[in-house]
């Protein structure tokens, strides 16, 4: 995958990347999320939570690199990719793609055939890249995102995508 003719490369992220990662994360869930979720999640979600969050979630992190800059990330827990984000300057070249196709890997690797993630039921951007992408929408569910008193529960559609015959070999990124 290249972005204007230079390659975009994946790494597990370190304790360097926390920053980058939260303000993508933060620029992103805002773009994907506000009018979609309750309010109780949107006051939750500020800037300190995402600083906070990206930095404890670094060993569940793979960021895309361009330019010595970080340009997305994808966090993945088994078979759930739990996060899929990219910086507002690289939407539309690519980079969520191989990033998704990078955590089908991840979930394969850890012994699983079948990945699934949570979007926002009004999340419509979102849901088309994952319906091209070949994931399947399984219909709607209340997902129990992280609160500062407990799950806030958020209405989203699960997605699922079959990764037979992937297990355990490396996926062609695109």
């Amino acid at each position: 995958m290249s972005v204007p003719d230079k390659p975009v490369a994946l790494r597990p992220a370190d304790p360097a990347d926390a920053k980058a990662v939260a303000d993508i994360w933060c620029d992103g869930w805002r773009d994907g999320h506000l009018g979609h979720v309750p309010r109780d999640l949107v006051t939750a979600r500020t800037a300190e939570s995402f600083a906070s969050r990206a930095a404890r979630r670094v060993e569940d992190t793979v960021v895309a690199v361009f330019d010595g800059a970080v340009a997305g990330f994808v966090m993945v827990v088994a078979d759930e990719v739990e996060q899929v984000y990219v910086s507002r300057a690289y939407r539309g070249t690519g980079v969520a793609a191989v990033l998704l196709a990078e955590a089908e890997r991840l979930v394969g690797e850890h012994g699983h055939d079948r990945a699934w993630l949570a979007v926002a039921a009004g999340n419509a951007r979102a849901r088309r890249f994952y319906q091209r992408q070949g994931w399947t929408d399984e219909g709607p569910f209340d997902y129990p995102a992280e609160g500062p008193d407990g799950p806030i529960h958020v209405p989203c559609h699960r997605y699922a995508k079959h990764l037979a015959g992937r297990r355990g070999k490396d996926i062609r990124l695109p």
